[in-house]
């Protein structure tokens, strides 16, 4: 519930949050403080500076506490509309001001912005415990939820009293008020910990520098690449010489063709060491006091285990359940990876490299291996891969599946970002659906990934719909050298990801802000992200949107071809670094008892028990694992992209049965997934669209781990 769990939705990497359509007038110059006055009543961002998030917040939390405290001295009684309803409804102001402050840290976190955020945690952490801490509220709440089957109510009506009561079992109102305080305290200092873990990843990342002054260096490199490097360092004061950074654009092509093994070694170490060089910005102690604190708040409530704790609100439900498919998977992809170690390591005895593959090389020999294999360089795909190209033909799936209309607004509109594109997103018949805003490119206030997130959820309100506000955030190679932003295929399907967790904020059709659009459980909300990712790869689909960015020409079936043959390039690496990354995530949170916890070890040890080959380290390591250690929103949850991948896998293939654009398909996956948020439960959910539980042998298929 938006209630209770305020703090964690706007923190998670997928922001959520509602926005009241009217607010008090007040005098001053803060835009939070009056009724906004903009097209489709989106933030004024222009006006909004750093200094105007505290008093704004401190308003909108009193705000909350009296709509809260009206709840609790209502003099009628309990019911539906006068307590569940009206907590549901309650501190739309707040929500409003921590998605855009929560947004914009992550997005664009300037000095401003990050010299508040430690006080704005702790505000808001004793903030939700004030309310789903308070026995009286939860009385209310009580005595709705034990006269349910009595009330009439619909299937989302029950979902929302459903959620609204566990929200507040689950936050430990029941509690002696000895071990609230101790949640309290708990709860905040993860607040301060989280901010703590996230700062140092974001100044580490902009801290590494490789500083290349010798051409001779940049050999292997592509010329665009090289260009890229020379503006970095361009804009870095140090014209002449070339700059890469561990940002994924920067680092990636070099890793993959630099043919200075030693400066590879230098950039991944500089990449995989981040959080770990026992320094000010060092994460190791962070990391060991989140652990414990989570065993310790997971215990105060009942539970053997914090994963236990988190869950049981999960469509996975048990970690046994967890660990049976990640294990699953890593018996089928480990040997695969050790293939292709193998493919890797003949490439280097045979070019008399004299050394054993490393983690540094993996990206280069694979590079290798895939001209050798596939005739297939990177570097021939890319121009077909122009980024404007790429969302246009997201849009157009989006449009043949669902009748959806993607309309640039081009003239003054407020932004938050100078560069953002913002979109009009209409029905099939001209009705509006919402408001998209697009921001693609790396900056250093902007921490590393990608990600959905909602500046206003979906919502209805005395019988008027409010329409969502959805920011979709990437960090996609930029223009250079004059040519405009060209996608690597990775790139490609990440834009199609995200575009996914778009459409189904865009398509929500709830009535409680407290359930609309990605308001379901974590292994859930990759499905319609990473469905879309199959039309991206699509031959069909690729050659109506992939297009050379200089003559227009679709891409040659040569191209595609080759593309689809390499569908299994790399799966093995691909997937094993990840399950490393997963089920690293589980061994932390399946711990029983607080201890003391060397990081590096704990993470070693664990990662050589399941037999990790060394050539290949966990996709995160701990000291920089933002998912789950910038706050709860993945914790004992990394594994949710492969849960998903299950139904994604699954849910596609019911498409290939009848054709990639099937109406009553695609209708059915409107209706009973996309639109649905989470107002029904996700497994119903999906057996109401598929007509059967999920099977995994799509998964494999796809993977090529049959």
């Amino acid at each position: 519930m938006k209630q209770f769990l305020l703090l964690s939705l706007v923190m998670a990497l997928v922001v959520t949050a509602c926005q009241s359509p009217q607010k008090e007038e007040k005098s001053g110059d803060n835009p939070f403080f009056g009724a906004y006055n903009t097209p489709y009543n989106v933030p004024p961002f222009e006006q909004i500076k750093a200094e105007h998030y505290m008093p704004a917040m401190e308003k909108a939390m009193a705000e909350h506490k009296a709509e809260v405290q009206a709840i609790i001295s209502n003099t009628d009684a309990p019911s539906f509309e006068n307590t569940i309803v009206a907590l549901d409804q309650a501190g739309s102001m707040l929500s409003e001001v921590m998605s855009v402050y929560y947004s914009l840290k992550s997005a664009d976190g300037t000095e401003g912005i990050m010299a508040i955020a430690a006080e704005v945690g702790k505000k808001m952490s004793a903030h939700s415990d004030d309310i789903s801490l308070n026995p009286e509220l939860f009385d209310r709440v009580k005595v709705v939820y034990e006269q349910k089957d009595q009330l009439g109510l619909n299937g989302e009506q029950m979902m929302l009293l459903d959620d609204t009561y566990k929200g507040f079992v689950r936050s430990g109102v029941s509690l002696p008020d000895d071990k609230k305080a101790e949640l309290r305290e708990i709860n905040t200092r993860m607040s301060e910990l989280f901010n703590s873990f996230s700062t140092n990843v974001l100044k580490e990342t902009n801290k590494f520098k490789l500083v290349i002054d010798n051409k001779e260096d940049l050999a292997g490199l592509p010329e665009s690449v090289i260009a890229g490097a020379a503006e970095t360092a361009k804009d870095m004061g140090m014209e002449g010489k070339w700059v890469f950074t561990t940002q994924k654009p920067s680092m990636l092509p070099f890793l993959q063709y630099a043919d200075k093994r030693e400066l590879r070694e230098q950039l991944y170490k500089g990449y995989y060491m981040r959080g770990n060089n026992n320094d000010e910005l060092d994460n190791k102690k962070t990391i060991e006091e989140i652990v414990n604190l989570r065993i310790k708040k997971a215990n105060i409530l009942g539970y053997d285990t914090y994963a236990d704790y988190v869950l049981e609100e999960r469509m996975a439900k048990t970690s046994d359940k967890v660990y049976e498919l990640l294990e699953q998977l890593w018996d089928r992809a480990l040997p695969v990876a050790k293939k292709e170690r193998e493919a890797m390591q003949s490439i280097i005895d045979r070019e008399q490299g004299g050394f054993k593959l490393a983690s540094w090389d993996w990206w280069y020999y694979a590079e290798k291996v895939r001209q050798e294999k596939y005739n297939l360089d990177e570097n021939e795909i890319r121009p077909y891969f122009e980024l404007n190209n790429v969302r246009d033909g997201a849009f157009a799936v989006a449009t043949k599946l669902f009748g959806l209309q993607f309309e640039e607004i081009t003239e003054e509109f407020p932004k938050p970002y100078a560069d953002a594109q913002v979109f009009k997103v209409l029905e099939a018949d001209g009705s509006h659906k919402g408001i998209l805003y697009l921001d693609w490119h790396p900056r250093a206030t902007k921490k590393q990934g990608a990600w959905c997130g909602a500046f206003r959820k979906q919502k209805r309100k005395d019988g008027k719909n409010i329409p969502p506000v959805v920011t979709i955030v990437c960090n996609f190679s930029k223009p250079v050298a004059g040519k405009p932003a060209l996608l690597s295929f990775d790139e490609t399907t990440t834009l199609f990801h995200e575009f996914g967790h778009g459409l189904h904020q865009l398509l929500s059709d709830c009535n409680y802000g407290g359930l609309s659009g990605t308001s379901v459980p974590r292994d859930f909300v990759e499905l319609p992200s990473q469905v879309m990712e199959n039309w991206a790869s699509d031959p069909e689909v690729m050659k109506e949107y992939a297009r050379h960015y200089e003559t227009g020409e679709a891409i040659p079936d040569e191209l595609v071809t080759k593309l689809q043959n390499s569908g299994h390039f790399n799966q093995g690496f691909a997937t094993t670094e990840y399950l490393a990354a997963a089920l690293l995530d589980m061994n932390y949170h399946t711990q029983k008892e607080e201890k003391s916890i060397d990081v590096n070890k704990f993470e070693e040890d664990y990662l050589k028990s399941i037999g990790l080959i060394p050539e290949i380290i966990s996709r995160y390591k701990s000291t920089y694992f933002m998912h789950i250690f910038s706050s709860n929103g993945y914790s004992a949850g990394y594994y949710s992209y492969i849960w998903s991948g299950v139904l994604d896998a699954d849910a596609f293939e019911a498409f290939k049965e009848t054709s990639l654009y099937d109406e009553a398909t695609a209708l059915s996956f409107r209706e009973n997934i996309l639109e649905r948020g989470g107002t029904v439960d996700a497994m119903d959910m999906y057996k109401n669209f598929r007509g059967r539980e999920p099977k995994i042998e799509a998964l494999l298929r796809q993977r090529g781990l049959e």
